[in-house]
């Protein structure tokens, strides 16, 4: 475990199957204190009339997952204050990831990006109990939005190779690579 001074707020992000959530826990679990701020926790938050992402998103689909996304910032950046290090692990893709990161006003800010090649994501899901994908998605089509829409920033990582044990400890040495600059204090606050 990793007591510093110095706290981190983490987004682990990548496609379904990738490793972030096992990847994310593992690096919660590193660090201390943390919290960890899991996208499918606050997705199922809603109980009914949830609208799901698909490659062809509907309206109301990409309303519940931006209302999410600023949900995960606002706890987050409350965990943050309240003196945790703090992961965020969910699928925040292409044009989306900016405005995910413009919701967080804690530093320093850190994204991992998550880059298995699709054989390997559709081999991690054909060996779990959770369907990412199905008629919703396929792996190639979510991984087409991650390498060809999702901004190069950050620390991304091909992890298609290595253990989730190996991966936090891959995330940790190069975590100066994963470091964000501070958003432009004169920016308004997009969480209000």
């Amino acid at each position: 475990m990793i007591k510093t001074p110095e706290r981190d707020l983490y987004v682990v992000t990548g496609i379904s199957a990738s490793g972030k959530s096992t990847v994310a826990r593992l690096l919660a679990d590193r660090l201390s204190p943390s919290v960890l701020v899991e996208g499918d926790v606050l997705r199922v938050m809603v109980r009914n009339g949830r609208a799901e992402m698909t490659a062809e998103p509907t309206a109301p689909a990409l309303a519940q997952l931006r209302l999410r996304y600023r949900h995960a910032a606002m706890i987050a950046d409350s965990s943050f204050r309240e003196g945790f290090h703090t992961v965020v692990e969910d699928v925040i893709l292409g044009e989306l990831l900016g405005a995910f990161l413009s919701y967080l006003r804690s530093r320093p800010l850190r994204l991992v990006v998550l880059t298995p090649d699709v054989d390997v994501v559709q081999r991690r899901e054909s060996g779990r109990d959770k369907v990412a994908y199905g008629t919703r998605w396929s792996p190639a089509q979510l991984d087409a939005v991650l390498r060809a829409e999702t901004p190069r920033i950050g620390l991304w990582l091909d992890n298609g190779e290595l253990t989730p044990e190996q991966t936090v400890d891959e995330i940790l040495r190069r975590r100066d690579e994963a470091l964000l600059p501070s958003p432009d204090p004169a920016s308004p606050d997009p969480a209000r």
